[in-house]
């Protein structure tokens, strides 16, 4: 049997049989795809098209559902349905859409020039609906933002939905913030101005009250089989032993009792979101469907979220196994039949040795990369880089054709996911060093510039994750509330910085959208009975659009917001206008100070040497470190035009950062 990522252990009298087989099934199916060009009239330039690419993509695909279903008694017609599912999509799929497959086929990496700039954004606290979000794609394109991700909008039950991640219906969209019709709308409106559309696909799991489980509950067998049900608690508790809980202050297990069916139901994260089944190829193939229909309205990312958990198997942890990449490797193979300007972004929260298995071109072709994250936050606290340096050198890398998507904070809370093994190398105790961490975000460690709150405290394990704004972390709520103007110069600077490290290391940086105006912590939520019990909301507060006035009202020219977003507005010029910054290729460099990180981007014939000061006192950077890093001796700072020669050592300030071009 062919393997789940690696065919190369197998012989090669199991390749050929299986080859054999793939091409007799393609052979029998062929016919039902001919129905379907035949009932949508499909030119034959564009049945040339999906043969073409079915030829490329069959024999792995086929290899791929065969090693998971091909056990089941109905494997050849899930397999039929599945193939039918792609092509009904491609069908569909709009002229415009078709072309912009054409262009990214051929320029598959082009989400990783230096101009895509990601924006992420709850539609409702943003602008209300999704028309009104229409009216402030100006905004976006004004900001310099060509990558704007929308936060869960599809319909979710009503009450507590995890933040919309309890998905009732993944073809309707939540009644308060519009239609179908008006995301298509956005959608191409976003790309007319050149911005890319990006969504979640929660496809882990779906709502209690989603189709699907009503007619589980009802007694349909069928659908009973797209959950994972069970009659006492004999089978759960075996599962149990070896599993890790999500949401421990919430509830405690993975299992939540159902009154109306009289079964348990498998629930990873909270009681009402329901795992999916994908064992049975019956959810494998629903899931394709909602997420070609989701791709076909326009959007060019996926997050896929929560990837780790999507496969369970008895006396394992049910996280990262090995079937879960192969489910979304023959996903990413039918995408490239179907709607091949589609990019798969992965939502892997996991230990960074698993956050990189998922990135592959014919995987998840962007992650996000939650290490690099959290070890920035990690340095300004400690003020020192050796262990972001130390992880930097050993898990920053990754294949070609793929990118990680950086970030500073998100809709989600900040776990603090380095590797045990990289902090002792330098001396560190991972378990006292996260106690710290959470001592110092959550503003109880004596001298703590942040103002964050904790998430999911486990008193048992001492298990915490932080939640809060950018801002608010940095120290500028802080600086406010005592009325410290040092305090918030500093805050300001360590922002600035953060910025400056994810628009320069590599990949595709994220805003969450705020951070543009520092906005601080939003501790209305505890208001609403919905979020009270969720501490994440403190960091989704509602955009203010007064602030707007801001930027040109002359006297306010020293305004904290208005420097905020202007700095940053030319942070991101001048990313887009300097070629080093495009691909993914970043070289540490040695600062031979603690205190400094230094790497260098280079693209063609393109190089800057970027230095970041992590601490609050001026440091010093040997001339000649610079030198050799950036092979010359005199550098000028595009950042604000200030040249450096390699005569004498270089300083930097405060929180300093450098972006040092040749001259």
């Amino acid at each position: 049997m062919i393997g789940l990522i690696d065919y190369g252990t197998e012989t090669q009298a199991e390749l050929d049989e299986l080859s054999f087989q793939a091409d007799l099934s393609l052979q029998r199916l062929k016919p039902r795809l001919e129905q379907v060009w035949e009932q949508y009239a499909i030119s034959d330039e564009r049945q040339k098209i999906f043969e073409s690419r079915l030829q490329e993509q069959w024999r792995p695909l086929f290899a791929q559902l065969h090693e998971l279903y091909s056990g089941r008694y109905d494997f050849f017609y899930h397999l039929e349905q599945v193939l039918l599912t792609c092509a009904l999509a491609f069908a569909e799929r709009s002229d415009d859409l078709c072309e912009i497959d054409r262009h990214r086929v051929i320029e598959p990496d082009w989400f990783q020039s230096q101009n895509v700039i990601g924006g992420a954004l709850y539609v409702d606290l943003f602008s209300d609906n999704l028309s009104r979000l229409r009216e402030h794609v100006g905004y976006f394109k004004d900001l310099g933002l060509t990558y704007l991700h929308l936060m869960p909008l599809f319909a979710v039950r009503p009450g507590n939905n995890d933040g919309g991640y309890a998905i009732s219906n993944y073809r309707t969209i939540a009644p308060s913030l519009g239609t179908v019709e008006d995301l298509k709308l956005l959608a191409d409106d976003l790309r007319e101005a050149g911005i890319s559309l990006v969504l979640d696909f929660v496809f882990n799991h779906t709502s209690d009250d989603h189709e699907w489980a009503q007619r589980a509950q009802a007694g349909q067998r069928e659908y009973r089989e797209f959950y994972y049900t069970f009659a006492d608690r004999t089978v759960p508790e075996q599962y149990e032993r070896n599993l890790r809980e999500i949401f421990p202050t919430v509830r405690r297990g993975n299992f939540t009792w159902h009154d109306g069916m009289g079964r348990w139901v498998w629930t990873t994260f909270n009681s009402f979101q329901w795992d999916l089944n994908y064992s049975n190829p019956a959810v494998f193939r629903a899931m394709l469907d909602e997420m070609l229909f989701i791709a076909n309205l326009g959007v060019d990312f996926l997050r896929l979220d929560a990837v780790a958990f999507i496969w369970k198997q008895m006396g394992t942890s049910c996280e990262n196994l090995p079937q879960a990449h192969s489910v979304i490797r023959a996903f990413n193979r039918l995408v490239r039949l179907a709607a091949p300007a589609l990019v798969f972004k992965s939502e892997a929260i996991v230990h960074p040795d698993e956050v990189v298995k998922y990135i592959d071109k014919n995987e998840c072709q962007v992650s996000y990369n939650p290490t690099l994250m959290a070890l920035l936050w990690e340095s300004l606290a400690t003020r020192r880089t050796d262990l972001l340096v130390r992880t930097l050198s050993r898990r920053f890398s990754l294949p070609a054709g793929t990118s990680w998507v950086n970030y500073l904070r998100c809709h989600d809370d900040i776990g603090w996911t380095f590797d045990d093994d990289d902090a002792a190398s330098i001396g560190i105790n991972a378990y006292d060093h996260r106690n710290f961490l959470n001592q110092f975000y959550s503003g109880q460690f004596e001298g703590s510039f942040a103002r964050g709150v904790p998430f999911q405290h486990n008193h048992e394990t001492g298990d915490m994750r932080i939640s809060g704004t950018m801002a608010s972390l940095a120290g500028l709520e802080r600086a406010i509330e005592q009325e410290d103007e040092e305090g918030k110069e500093l805050a300001i600077r360590r922002m600035m910085l953060l910025h400056g490290v994810t628009l320069s290391i590599g990949g595709i940086p994220l805003l969450y959208m705020g951070e543009e105006w520092g906005m601080l912590n939003d501790y209305s939520f505890t208001a609403d009975p919905a979020k009270a019990g969720d501490s994440r909301w403190i960091h989704r507060p509602r955009m203010k659009w007064e602030y707007l006035e801001e930027l040109d009202d002359e006297s306010g020219r020293d305004s904290i917001r208005r420097r905020i977003f202007r700095s940053l507005q030319s942070m991101i010029a001048i990313r887009k206008r300097t070629l080093a910054f495009a691909g993914q290729e970043m070289s540490l460099f040695p600062t031979g100070n603690h205190h400094l990180l230094g790497y260098v981007r280079s693209n063609e014939a393109s190089n800057v040497v970027v230095v970041a000061n992590f601490t609050e006192h001026a440091q010093v950077l040997d001339a000649n470190r610079l030198r050799t890093a950036g092979l010359g001796r005199f550098f000028k700072n595009l950042l604000n035009d200030v040249e450096y020669g390699t005569a004498e050592p270089v300083l930097l300030q405060p929180y300093e950062l450098l972006w040092l071009k040749r001259i």
